[in-house]
């Protein structure tokens, strides 16, 4: 009995430790964005700030258009997450169904391709975008976004796919129900949370990408939030630290927030698709 309760607080204690090894960089930001320059610059930092102040997200919003360069990251965002759900729901179906030797070959090429370093594709990308004249563009760093979030899009609704009972749709096929209305009445509810949880991976990851935004967008008219976040920094490497954090705190808000708002659902989502009723 002992040895039990023992362990389970050595687990708790292991995890309060790992929440706050993950929560201690958000934290700092926080603070950091509503301290005054002289806090700043104090050699004795202090986690909460002795007098909290908005100046910096005020001057942060006067230095550089983060509103502008919001509403680009969004609709970037938001336009490579349908099109790669869009585009990754059918095509996962058909390699969680279909155990042929091409599914295989495919589910291992997409496992694969996620080790490709960045710099190993942006000189391919840029040459085809390039041709097609979509640089500097919105329209081509969304096509990038949808290129490099397809193939663990695809890994993962493959998993939710395969999580499908297949007798289900068996039973539907019995009950006279053709193709299409067993992928839409039986299948495509049951895949609701794993379609949400992809949209949503792909949408922080396009939200926070920085490297293809960096080298594809070169008027300042069409720069991504990440790539505004850069200008905090000076000529000689010295950082502008106040706005900087208050802009980077206002950079992480809009993921927080969506993950809060439906990871809810995924689970509740998930949990229904269990029961049958």
């Amino acid at each position: 009995m002992r040895t039990s309760t023992a362990g389970r607080v050595g687990q708790y204690a292991a995890l309060l430790g790992y929440l706050l090894f993950l929560a201690f960089p958000f934290l700092w930001l926080v603070s950091t964005a509503f301290k005054s320059p002289r806090e700043l610059g104090s050699p004795h930092p202090t986690w909460i700030p002795r007098h909290p102040t908005l100046d910096n997200f005020r001057q942060a919003f006067d230095e550089q258009p983060l509103l502008r360069a919001a509403g680009n990251s969004l609709l970037a965002a938001l336009a490579a997450a349908v099109i790669a759900v869009l585009i990754a729901t059918p095509l996962a179906y058909v390699m969680a169904r279909q155990r042929t030797r091409l599914a295989k070959a495919a589910t291992g090429w997409v496992v694969v391709s996620q080790a490709f370093p960045l710099v190993l594709v942006i000189i391919p990308l840029f040459l085809v975008l390039k041709e097609l004249r979509l640089i500097n563009s919105l329209a081509g760093l969304v096509m990038v976004y949808v290129v490099w979030a397809l193939p663990f899009a695809l890994w993962m609704l493959v998993g939710y796919v395969r999580a499908v009972p297949s007798e289900l749709e068996e039973a539907a096929a019995v009950d006279g129900a053709g193709r299409l209305r067993t992928l839409v009445s039986v299948t495509a509810p049951l895949l609701a949370p794993g379609i949400v949880a992809t949209a949503l991976f792909a949408f922080i990851t396009a939200w926070n990408e920085f490297f293809f935004a960096l080298v594809l967008l070169k008027t300042p008219e069409k720069q991504t939030l990440p790539v505004v976040l850069t200008h905090f920094i000076g000529a000689e490497g010295v950082a502008d630290l106040g706005p900087l954090a208050a802009a980077a705190f206002l950079a992480t808000l809009p993921s927080l927030i969506i993950f809060a708002i439906i990871q809810r659902r995924i689970t509740g989502g998930m949990m229904a698709g269990a029961v049958k009723s």
